[in-house]
């Protein structure tokens, strides 16, 4: 089972941020050129395979469509490098109609600019049919680069393909650039930006998580997609590197540490990680005896880790946390940082994990912290009841027009 396949069913947020209709859920193309890296993306961010393993893939002979279901429902388009969609027998308007984002990866290793023509008429072809397109520009493979030469190519590329646009009259079409690479977690931050332009509710989650940092003296807070570590939403202070990459990290410990002292996972990488271990529960935060494993192989509450990171941590479901309806226990953990940082993370439901960043002494005030993550979590239901309200309200709406069609259509001419 893929990545893909993950909680086709489940009634929690993540059909309610897709379309009304599941074959219109948001679209993401991933285009470039032959070779240079889509396939590759596409598999280590969405479907958990090993930036090594990549290097076994062949080249994509026709466009692969895949359905994602997580928080967000949408589906990813791999185009092949080699495929002339401005033949006329390709209909441009059904390739570009339904766009939510188009991502255009750009080999930085290899001559770029047959790459830059490229990506010149594929932004104007697109940007003719659908005007509210997000472009996304993923200047790939700079691991292989000096830090000065990454900053010169971007610069380069920036520069030449804002000047092509000027000169076919679309200076006002905005291309984000984002320097990227599968073996280092530059390809997810940029996924998870990406991404967040196709949530409508973004500004409302960013508000959100802006109230929870100021009234818990919290330094910076992500919303992360468990399975794919992309991060969907974020407070409005800067964001960097490593404090995304510590976070995601975080998620990793969790889940490793989970599948050796607890019953089950708690936070399959992928489904498709999980493939000969199909015995075990898809909730990523089910613990069967709700006991702190990781505390309790410690020799107890208090045991201190010698990982080099860390100086205490616990992991997994407390038996003194609240459990919800179906039973589960909420998955939480607290790292402790030797500089005095602490990391703490709140299962928000199937799909979304809040970890925090706040200060050791911060940390004293826990009961404060724990009120003001479930103020958090009550208010994004109410956010997205809000949403399954308009979407039922519409749906009323169509259904009753419809049947005053058909009610016209069969007494119309009486």
């Amino acid at each position: 089972m893929s990545y893909s396949d993950y909680g086709d069913n489940d009634p929690i947020y993540g059909d309610d941020l897709a379309d009304e209709d599941r074959e219109s859920r948001p679209r993401l193309m991933l285009m470039g050129l032959r070779r240079s890296g889509k396939s590759s993306i596409q598999r280590v961010v969405f479907h958990k395979m090993t930036p090594t393993e990549t290097l076994f893939l062949e080249s994509t002979s026709k466009i692969n469509k895949d359905n994602i279901h997580s928080f967000i429902d949408f589906q990813v388009w791999d185009f092949p490098g080699q495929m002339d969609f401005f033949d006329p027998t390709f209909d441009t308007t059904a390739i570009f109609g339904e766009v939510g984002a188009l991502v255009f990866v750009i080999d930085s290793q290899d001559d770029y600019m047959e790459a830059l023509a490229r990506l010149h008429s594929t932004v104007v072809a697109a940007y003719r049919v659908n005007p509210n397109i997000t472009f996304e520009v993923f200047i790939h493979k700079v691991d292989g680069l000096s830090e000065d030469y990454k900053i010169d190519t971007q610069r380069d590329i920036q520069q030449t393909t804002t000047d092509e646009l000027a000169d076919a009259g679309l200076e006002n079409v905005q291309l984000a650039f984002y320097l990227t690479s599968i073996y280092d977690h530059s390809i997810f931050e940029a996924f998870s930006k990406v991404i967040q332009k196709l949530i409508p509710q973004l500004p409302t989650l960013e508000n959100l998580l802006n109230i929870l940092c100021a009234n818990s003296g919290i330094e910076k807070a992500f919303l992360f997609d468990v399975i794919s570590k992309i991060y969907i939403a974020t407070d409005s202070s800067p964001v960097d590197s490593q404090s995304y990459e510590i976070c995601s990290d975080m998620i990793d410990v969790i889940i490793d540490i989970s599948s050796i002292y607890g019953r089950a996972a708690i936070g399959a990488k992928s489904q498709g990680y999980l493939e000969d271990q199909q015995d075990q529960p898809e909730d990523w935060t089910h613990q069967q005896d709700g006991h702190d494993d990781y505390e309790n192989s410690n020799g107890g509450g208090h045991g201190h880790s010698q990982a080099v990171v860390s100086n205490s941590s616990r992991a997994g479901s407390l038996n003194n946390q609240p459990v919800r309806s179906g039973g589960n226990h909420e998955a939480f953990s607290v790292i402790k940082m030797g500089n005095g940082t602490v990391l703490y993370l709140r299962e928000v439901n199937k799909y979304l994990a809040l970890i925090c960043l706040l200060r050791a002494e911060t940390f004293e005030k826990q009961g404060l912290i724990d009120y003001n993550v479930h103020c958090f979590k009550e208010a994004m239901d109410q956010v997205f009841e809000l949403k399954r309200a308009e979407r039922t309200r519409r749906e009323m709406e169509a259904n009753q027009l419809l049947e005053q069609q058909q009610h016209n259509g069969l007494y119309g001419h009486g």
